[in-house]
């Protein structure tokens, strides 16, 4: 008698789990991929900062990919997204974002927008992010995409990502999510004490590395080349000599 008194509460309770498990799936259809995503292509791999990993499963990459390469929103490479630009492997966001050592409560300089899923990443983990593009429609679609998706503390401007953005400055932590001939000098420059800046470094089509820069507290820049790595260039102006 006591079981099957048991047996009804039981199944409702079947039932409830069944509901909550269905509703959630109805609600981001997206989470399971997000979830392979990052344990398949960034877990293993060796990104171990917990705020990234979480940033990675909960930004929607899917929102941030081009209709046609919906399919392949969380494959394991770049994708275009137009205006010859793209959208780098999760990996790579991923990793570069774990290499800027964000604790939270930066304020983060991005250059190189692209459809804004960088920035999106930056803006779990840091208090405030500002991002620069120059392709104006790149630049117009993803400052609407960030504030429709309710990213709020994450600010666009259509401009040289050369320039920076001076009035901003100083920022904890700069990333250019496109290759530099050498790193901008004006980006050292808005770069705090003991900020980080992270590009990467080399020739359109050739052999490119991460760089990143750290400055310490009383001025002096430490410089390291890590990975190998191809980005599409920056385009701006640089300075002379660059």
């Amino acid at each position: 008698m006591h079981q099957r008194r048991w047996l009804p509460i039981l199944a409702v309770l079947l039932a409830l789990i069944a509901w909550a498990t269905g509703a959630r799936a109805q609600e981001d259809p997206w989470r399971a991929a997000r979830q392979r995503m990052v344990s398949q292509q960034i877990q293993a791999r060796g990104v171990e900062d917990a705020r990234v990993l979480q940033a990675m499963e909960r930004v929607p990459r899917h929102l941030f990919v081009p209709p046609a390469w919906l399919a392949s929103a969380h494959a394991d490479h770049a994708l275009p997204i137009g205006q010859g630009q793209t959208i780098s492997q999760p990996f790579i966001v991923a990793y570069m974002t774990e290499l800027l050592a964000l604790k939270g409560g930066e304020r983060v300089l991005e250059i190189g927008t692209g459809s804004g899923y960088q920035a999106a990443v930056l803006s779990l983990i840091a208090a405030e992010v500002y991002s620069v593009e120059l392709v104006p429609e790149l630049c117009q679609e993803a400052a609407q995409r960030l504030a429709k998706l309710g990213y709020a503390n994450v600010q666009v401007r259509c401009g040289d990502g050369y320039q920076g953005w001076p009035e901003a400055a100083p920022f904890q932590a700069i990333m250019v999510t496109a290759a530099a001939p050498e790193v901008p000098p004006l980006l050292v420059e808005q770069l705090a004490p003991g900020g980080r800046l992270l590009l990467p470094r080399g020739p359109a089509g050739g052999l490119q590395f991460l760089v990143l820069v750290e400055k310490t507290l009383d001025g002096r820049l430490v410089t390291r080349e890590l990975d190998p790595v191809r980005f599409v260039p920056l385009v701006g102006v640089p300075p002379t000599g660059q």
